[in-house]
């Protein structure tokens, strides 16, 4: 029941032994004590992740980021590997035991696992971990910011960095909750840029809009800034104003790079599967946008067979942004064959001045390298909710992966509430989003029909902890077709507010009852049986 009891293995050498038992002492007292200010200020980098210090992670990972002072590069190796070991047993023991039954449960299930063999480590060491585990106040339940929800929040930012997908945490963010707001702020901030403008687009709609902007990227070019513009084929084909060839031929005689995504040549299936639907801007590569909104007026205008458009977009600032950038470039030199790089595009990767305090994540999707990666994502961030999740999306017709995530939170006891829109751009999808709502009704879900405009939005928020923002339908098209581009952000202020457009939103919506789905006709009930037949497609 003390320090004495550790005992270690496979070290021959008397004197690396006491070392090792040493800086196992040292770590034990540390997490027994919540000692993060022993380490305060001190980063380490460790396998190419940077954990900074402040970070909203678990004491664990502070301690791990921090390292000790006086620890040479092995013993520093075995204080990390201890550490490991202790957050293993941490999340197997729980969050919520105290006193002898956390001591207890937490022997016992190193018995049952075979931990004690598996990692070669005493299970008089184990014991002796797990005392000091019930010392620590995350366990007590009490004076700990890193407890239950936060714990779950932690698991969505474990799994993106098991994906290799970066957490930023210096960004500063914007929510534009209209077109306006975003083209207002997208606007002024293409005036100040000075080195170079990336747009990636699902369509630049031949309008008011969009001759606005390029006019404006024009003269942007006169004044020596680099212009990039890329739209994809079919987006370009399916929205009623598309670019022709004489339109892009004008855009050119600017001075701006404006390049098709995967252009329709025979044979035309071979290019119906993955289309680019994101929306990234990046301006000098320190500013930039994602969302739902491509370039058009109706974002402000709204369309006379729907009414109001409502649409969210996000401007980031700081490291994500590079994130944004090599999504582009990416992109880019794969339509181009060109091969533009350089450290240019990227100012902020060497600017230690620049203060943010945003948890971001960028997550792309890319058919055939990372298919299920966005998937992923939305089924960890739904399985990690304890209390609610709110969810806007327009072509609701949810894959079954999707869709098993929220069956399993309502079970749970998490309230579920989600938006469809009443009013919709396109045939057949709304009704089977009416059928596939009304199923999720039956099992508990709250669903509310915006009557306030097509809300095209595409965004969720869970546990008012962490929320999500981007291109992503959650359908088929988008989780299993497309390219496709999500802000994760783990912020609370940030999900606060989009919790609070929901709830305002929520005034200009009908609760969609077992009374109101009668409302609908026999036929329009038949087609959204029918159209759900097509999901997969959708």
């Amino acid at each position: 029941q003390d320090s004495r009891d550790i005992k270690v293995i496979s070290v021959k050498s008397r004197k690396k032994k006491a070392r090792v038992v040493a800086v196992l002492r040292q770590l034990l007292r540390d997490v027994a004590h919540g000692d993060a200010a022993a380490v305060r200020g001190h980063a380490l980098r460790q396998r190419g992740q940077r954990l900074v210090e402040g970070a909203e992670l678990t004491p664990f990972h502070r301690l791990a980021a921090a390292g000790r002072q006086g620890l040479g590069g092995g013993e520093l190796v075995v204080y990390q590997l201890g550490l490991g070991v202790i957050q293993q047993l941490h999340a197997v023991i729980g969050f919520h035991l105290g006193g002898q039954s956390a001591g207890g449960l937490g022997v016992l299930l190193c018995k049952h696992l075979q931990i004690e063999q598996f990692l070669h480590i005493p299970l008089s060491f184990l014991r002796f971990v797990v005392f000091f585990l019930r010392l620590h106040p995350c366990i007590m339940g009490t004076n700990c910011k890193y407890n239950g929800k936060n714990n779950k929040n932690l698991a969505v930012i474990n799994f993106l960095k098991d994906a290799g997908i970066p957490i930023t945490q210096n960004s500063k963010l914007k929510l534009l909750k209209s077109g306006r707001a975003k083209f207002i702020d997208l606007f002024e901030e293409i005036r100040h840029a000075k080195h170079h403008i990336h747009l990636e687009y699902f369509n630049f709609r031949n309008d008011s809009i969009a001759n606005a902007l390029f006019d404006l990227l024009g003269e942007k070019v006169k004044e020596g800034v680099e212009v990039r513009a890329l739209f994809d084929a079919f987006g370009n084909l399916s929205n009623n104003k598309p670019l022709k060839k004489k339109h892009i031929q004008a855009i050119r005689d600017k001075g701006i790079e404006i390049v098709k995504f995967d252009p329709f040549k025979f044979p035309y299936i071979n290019h119906a599967l993955h289309r680019d639907h994101r929306k990234i801007v990046v301006i000098d590569g320190k500013i930039g946008y994602t969302g739902g909104m491509n370039i058009a007026n109706y974002y402000i205008k709204g369309l006379p067979e729907i009414g109001d458009w409502r649409d969210m977009h996000i401007r980031i600032e700081g490291n994500a942004v590079n994130e944004l950038q090599d999504i582009f470039l990416a992109m880019w030199n794969k339509s181009t064959k060109q091969h533009v790089s350089g450290s240019q595009y990227y100012p902020l990767r060497n600017d230690s001045t620049f203060k943010g305090n945003k948890n971001v994540a960028i997550v792309d999707r890319i058919p055939k390298k990372e298919p299920r990666l966005m998937r992923q994502t939305y089924i960890k961030s739904i399985d990690a909710a304890q209390d609610k999740i709110q969810i806007v999306n327009p072509y609701f017709t949810p894959i079954p992966s999707i869709k098993k995530a929220i069956k399993r939170a309502l079970k749970r006891g998490v309230e579920v509430e989600i938006m469809i829109p009443g009013k919709s751009d396109i045939p057949f999808t709304p009704d089977a989003a009416f059928y596939t709502a009304n199923k999720l009704r039956k099992k508990g879900a709250k669903i509310y029909v915006y009557n306030g405009g097509f809300h095209h939005s595409k965004i969720m928020m869970v546990d008012s902890l962490f929320c999500t923002v981007g291109s992503t339908n959650l359908n088929s098209r988008s989780l299993r077709y497309d390219y496709e581009v999500n802000a994760f952000i783990f912020d609370k202020e940030t999900t606060h507010e989009l919790s609070t457009m929901f709830e305002h939103d929520k005034l200009d919506s009908t609760l969609f009852t077992k009374e109101e789905y009668k409302k609908r006709s026999g036929w329009k009930r038949f087609v959204g049986w029918f159209a759900n037949l097509f999901t997969p497609f959708l």
